[in-house]
């Protein structure tokens, strides 16, 4: 059995495979041995789950996922790495690669097929840049994940995680709090990683809803309320919406006031429900 998180074994394996790290999938494989038990514990998951795994890499968190849950479905993009991935987790048989972008693959259409009737998570080393992508189609599709337990960098795990209303708060914590509930589990730093990246990361918990946390009757709208109120932080969000939205100042200072908001509220300082009475307020101007 390779010891995935040796330097030594993933040179080699590299090397026999002919494969080298790309910069442009984030590649960042896990070294350290201690991290992905951790979060494989965190995500609380045993045989009668299964699980979705965002880019096994070469498989070491792959590895554990797969001794813990019932069944693991790993959904890679680069086409050099099944092979290799054939010969790592060559001792599991509940264990399959799906050669596929997680961007553009059926994901509900894939848990149907793969996984029955069990309950599934997704847990994950995610790659940097497409964090907020890939998560927001987790959650916006509304697929039937009970958690989402995955490791992204530091700051923006600490964007996802705050509290809407809160002064760390940003578009996407409302979007994320919108629809689970979620939880900053711990760190990890750049030397647990090959090669190590410049920032520090963090692992996260989403605990998803079964239903959202507010009510509103017109959920796109919702969500292009909030993407503007947060489009220019430095400004009110009277001043952020009207600018992004063309409405009149006027008129969504009197809908901030409608809702019970100050008029001169900063679009951290709303709260989900705000947000709903402020859409329902501009919505009552309009007729």
């Amino acid at each position: 059995m390779a010891n995935l998180t040796d330097l030594s074994t993933i040179r080699d394996l590299c090397a026999r495979y002919d494969f080298s790290l790309s910069k442009g999938f984030g590649q960042n494989f896990i070294v350290n041995p201690g991290v992905c038990p951790k979060i494989v514990a965190a995500a609380g998951i045993d045989k009668a789950w299964g699980v979705l795994e965002i880019g096994p890499g070469i498989g070491v968190l792959t590895k554990e996922l797969a001794r813990a849950a019932g069944r693991v479905v790993a959904v890679e993009v680069d086409k050099r790495l099944p092979p290799l991935l054939a010969e790592t987790l060559a001792e599991f048989d509940n264990v399959e690669i799906v050669l596929q972008d997680i961007l553009k693959v059926d994901i509900a259409a894939l848990i149907r097929e793969k996984f029955g009737g069990m309950p599934v998570a997704v847990c994950a080393n995610l790659p940097y840049y497409i964090t907020s992508p890939i998560l927001m189609r987790l959650l916006e599709e509304k697929l039937p994940i009970k958690r989402i337990t995955v490791m992204v960098q530091k700051e923006a795990a600490q964007r996802i995680c705050a509290a809407p209303g809160s002064r760390e708060a940003g578009a996407i914590s409302c979007a994320v709090a919108y629809y689970a509930v979620p939880r900053l589990l711990f760190t990890v730093q750049p030397g647990s990683f090959y090669p190590p990246p410049k920032v520090t990361s963090a692992v996260i918990g989403l605990e998803v809803r079964e239903t959202p946390a507010v009510d509103t009757p017109d959920e796109a709208g919702y969500f292009g309320l909030i993407r503007a109120a947060f489009s220019q932080r430095r400004k009110t969000a009277a001043n952020a919406v009207s600018g992004a939205l063309g409405v009149p100042k006027a008129e969504v200072t009197a809908a901030l006031e409608a809702a019970g908001l100050p008029a001169a509220a900063r679009p951290e300082q709303l709260t989900l429900e705000d947000f709903c009475r402020l859409q329902r307020a501009l919505a009552a101007q309009r007729g």
